[in-house]
């Protein structure tokens, strides 16, 4: 994992309710010149997901984790802890790991900035950010952090961001269209090459 990896580790909530956010992530890392990496990337039935999610935070330099979704499930009752134990592992992954990966840098989103302490105090000291619940906040503070890391002031700021994000994605219902594709229907590995493609050949 050498000091130029762009690449960024997306932990996130996966389900309807939040993808429009996890799409805001994919199109903000992107555009500021990264590449997005998640456990959705490889569908292989062969490979253990766990052991999957090791290797991708292995190889990543950067982590954007969202740990914001603790509330209880209503089918089960009981609370979801992918995202908290993917942050484990990639701080864990800092703290023990060879030279290389103690060069990892991340940023962690709760929905309110000291609600985690509530259920995940061991990290208590931890610099979380707060999206509130809110795209664009979201968009900026991911924007504003990417920027940081990359130096590159090329890379636009949040708010204009959010805007080409919003523009984006009225052009990615027109793309979809075109290729018989439904956007509720996208792989992951899809909404990267749609968010590429766009970028590549802005309208």
């Amino acid at each position: 994992m050498a000091a130029a990896n762009r690449d960024v580790f997306i932990n996130c909530p996966f389900d309807s309710a939040y993808q429009t956010f996890f799409r805001g992530i994919v199109f903000v890392v992107i555009r500021s010149g990264f590449r997005a990496r998640c456990a959705l990337e490889a569908d292989d039935a062969s490979e253990n997901r766990y052991a999957k999610i090791c290797k991708i935070i292995r190889d990543c330099r950067y982590g954007i984790h969202d740990i914001s979704r603790t509330e209880l499930d209503s089918r089960t009752g009981l609370p979801r802890f992918n995202m908290p134990l993917e942050l484990g592992i990639f701080l864990g992954a800092k703290q023990f790991g060879i030279s290389i990966q103690k060069a990892k840098r991340c940023i962690v989103f709760d929905r309110e900035k000291y609600r985690y302490q509530k259920y995940i105090s061991d990290i208590s000291g931890q610099d979380i950010h707060s999206h509130q619940a809110k795209l664009e906040l979201l968009i900026e503070e991911v924007a504003s952090w990417l920027r940081d890391q990359s130096r590159d002031p090329k890379v636009p700021g949040g708010r204009k961001m959010a805007t080409e994000f919003a523009a984006f994605q009225e052009e990615m219902l027109k793309i979809c269209a075109a290729r018989s594709w439904e956007p509720e229907e996208l792989t992951f590995g899809d909404y990267a090459e749609l968010v590429t493609t766009y970028l590549t050949f802005p309208r």
